[in-house]
């Protein structure tokens, strides 16, 4: 079988068994390839030094990275077709102590999930679609890597465009999935197209709602701040533990709080959280056929309305006027519903 054939075997299997990711990583004597599946890490088979080289080398190749340099990180991306299923994959190398290259690959299918798979309660999506019929303002999406940010983001502007027939922008780096209903622009310094210029184009094009990828610094915090501004909807995400840690990020970004308080509609704080299954008990093996399609779902803190304003009023301050549902007290309904294992979450709910 040759290096091709080999490859998109092991990306058939992933695929197969519903893995976010794929990890080939070397030690002293040979590559593990780990796929990790509803947020674990499971070990899957063994390969040799020579069979792990010539995979990453094809891998490196097909997503335009330069296979002749392994002492240096690299990352890239690529859409293919793998048993009938378009997917993008997002590439990561990193050199190892063994002289060896290590990867990493995200494996994105194309497909948007409709919002009704999205949370564990319905609830939750109602406020969400409630606020996407506000004509301007900034909306954060929050929380740790793989927790289903921009799964969300992608739904909702999905639903601006379809259910709203509203004009959806994107400017995202890289481009993750492609949407029919959506005009998605990429980041490309070398043409001339950062986020600054990218945004200045975009807000001359008509749109009704704006999706800035993802917030990384200063810079991108203030454009979608400014995008916000000029009247329109903007939606976008960054990394923070909670809803009211994203408050004070975007104050660290140089946000002014006067800034906040003009614009700012809503702050999302989200989990994905495996369901207890009947039959495995608290954690579901990963071929379990037992549970529904969805093994894991979402849980959001949303926060908006009095409790956003009184949380700007008093950032810093403990205590607050107005309450809302925490990831904590989401947790816990959970538990005490039977949706989610008690094993698994309670160290979640500590305080």
């Amino acid at each position: 079988m040759n290096i091709e054939s080999k490859a998109n075997l092991l990306l058939s299997q992933a695929l197969h068994d519903d893995a976010t990711d794929i990890h080939i990583i070397p030690n002293s004597e040979q590559y593990h390839i780990q796929f990790r599946i509803n947020g674990i890490l499971f070990p899957i088979k063994q390969i040799s030094f020579n069979v792990g080289e010539r995979l990453i080398s094809h891998l490196k190749f097909l997503a335009s990275m330069d296979i002749g340099e392994k002492r240096k990180p690299q990352s890239g991306s690529l859409q293919t077709n793998i048993i009938g299923i378009d997917i993008s994959l997002r590439i990561s190398t990193l050199p190892s102590a063994q002289l060896k290259e290590s990867i990493a690959i995200r494996i994105l299918p194309q497909n948007t999930l409709s919002l009704d798979y999205l949370s564990l309660f319905p609830n939750s999506i109602h406020q969400l679609t409630t606020l996407m019929a506000q004509a301007n303002g900034l909306i954060v999406f929050t929380g740790p890597t793989g927790s289903g940010k921009s799964t969300t983001m992608y739904a909702l502007a999905q639903y601006c465009a379809e259910n709203l027939n509203r004009h959806v922008i994107s400017l995202e780096d890289p481009v993750e999935k492609h949407h029919e209903h959506l005009l998605q622009v990429q980041v490309n310094e070398r043409a001339g197209i950062s986020f600054h210029s990218g945004l200045k184009a975009i807000l001359r094009h008509d749109p009704d709602v704006i999706l800035v990828g993802e917030i990384r610094d200063a810079e991108t915090a203030k454009i979608a701040v400014r995008a916000a501004m000029t009247g329109h909807l903007v939606l976008t995400s960054m990394h923070s533990r909670d809803a009211k840690g994203a408050i004070q990020r975007l104050l660290e970004f140089g946000i002014k709080d006067g800034e906040l308080k003009q614009t700012l509609l809503a702050i999302t704080a989200q989990r994905l959280v495996m369901l207890k299954c009947p039959f495995c008990g608290a954690n579901c093996v990963k071929y379990c056929t037992n549970l529904p399609r969805m093994k894991r779902l979402g849980i959001y803190e949303i926060l908006y309305g009095n409790a956003l304003f009184d949380e700007l009023k008093n950032t810093g301050e403990k205590g607050s006027k107005y309450r809302y549902d925490t990831l904590q007290q989401l947790i816990r309904k959970g538990i005490a519903l039977g949706y989610l294992p008690s094993e698994e979450y309670g160290r979640w709910i500590i305080e």
